[in-house]
């Protein structure tokens, strides 16, 4: 049974993970509307070979690293929303590769070399049934509230299976 001080501390706890995960989101809105208008820094992913390229590899690993529920490819940076499969590697190791892979192949099809992705990603486990629909909803919807399309189905490089 637990005591009154265990279910305090139990109940601080959770207010701080919560304020945590509140302030994160917060964060990560700013930065993502930034990213939206995608006024500097690369925007490889406007070409079209370049984001088919992307976009086939995302598709390629469901199934074999993750289940792929949907993606959005962004002139300037990715939205994938995937379920992570028992016996897969981790996400970082595939990522990684998926990275990697990309790259390669994205600088031949740019005549370029060099760095391709920033290093670091943004990733967050979806902890509800609710918060996977509005995260789902939140990807698709990217382009139309970066004022790129009036309606999702509009944009060429958004994968959302019907299931």
């Amino acid at each position: 049974m637990l005591t009154r001080l265990q279910m305090q501390f139990s109940a601080k706890e959770t207010e701080s993970a919560e304020s945590s995960y509140a302030q994160q989101r917060r964060y990560f809105g700013r930065f993502d509307a930034l990213l939206d208008q995608a006024v500097q820094g690369p925007t490889w992913l406007r070409q079209p070979l370049v984001a088919e390229l992307v976009g086939a590899s995302l598709r390629y690993c469901h199934g074999k690293a993750y289940q792929l529920v949907c993606h959005c490819l962004m002139p300037n940076h990715v939205h994938a929303v995937v379920l992570l499969l028992d016996e897969a590697v981790p996400l970082a190791e595939t990522l990684q590769r998926l990275k990697g892979y990309t790259a390669l192949h994205a600088n031949r099809l740019l005549g370029r070399t060099g760095q391709f992705w920033q290093r670091e990603t943004y990733d967050h486990i979806i902890r509800s049934s609710e918060e996977m629909a509005r995260v789902i909803a939140y990807v698709v919807n990217n382009p139309v509230k970066a004022g790129l399309v009036e309606s999702w189905e509009q944009w060429p490089y958004t994968y959302w299976p019907e299931e």
